[in-house]
């Protein structure tokens, strides 16, 4: 196996189309239960509207951006402002070559930084590689919420994990 390097910085408003391109693959992918593809201008005004408290990264190989990661207002009311709620997606090639563990390792030294003391999560139980990759960080699961969203006429279950600062 080849072992890739990779560099991880802030996303900047000409990432959006990278951002958004990774994000759509996700989403046919069935590896979110949104279902609406994004548009380029639509990602650059998610970007804008970012918070220094959640900020968006993106991973590089060989100056190419392969993966984004997200820390993410988990609820709006005060008593949770010290729980983020992430979110990583990496190009479909470049899944399993690292990326997705340089991310997740950025989010949590952002998390960190910005005083979080809780980060969750919420995906698929059957995407081993992802639950793997959390679980490598020390994010437990917490709970199964069962047939919580229909996808493509299905119910589907998501799995809650997370992990203490």
């Amino acid at each position: 196996m080849v072992v890739r390097q990779y560099s991880v910085r802030p996303a900047r408003p000409e990432d959006a189309s990278a951002i958004c391109a990774i994000y759509n693959e996700g989403i046919e992918d069935r590896a979110t239960l949104e279902t609406e593809r994004r548009t380029v201008d639509e990602r650059r005004s998610w970007l804008a509207a970012r918070d220094a408290r959640h900020p968006v990264v993106v991973v590089e190989a060989d100056g190419v951006v392969v993966g984004w990661a997200s820390l993410n207002v988990f609820n709006a009311r005060n008593v949770y402002r010290h729980v983020a709620d992430i979110s990583v997606y990496v190009t479909r090639s470049s899944r399993g070559k690292g990326a997705g563990t340089v991310l997740l390792e950025r989010l949590i030294e952002l998390g960190r930084q910005i005083g979080f003391h809780k980060l969750v999560l919420a995906g698929f139980p059957q995407n081993a590689a992802s639950v793997a990759l959390y679980r490598r960080f020390g994010f437990r699961e917490v709970g199964i919420y069962r047939e919580q969203g229909l996808l493509d006429g299905s119910w589907v279950d998501v799995l809650l994990m997370e992990r203490l600062l």
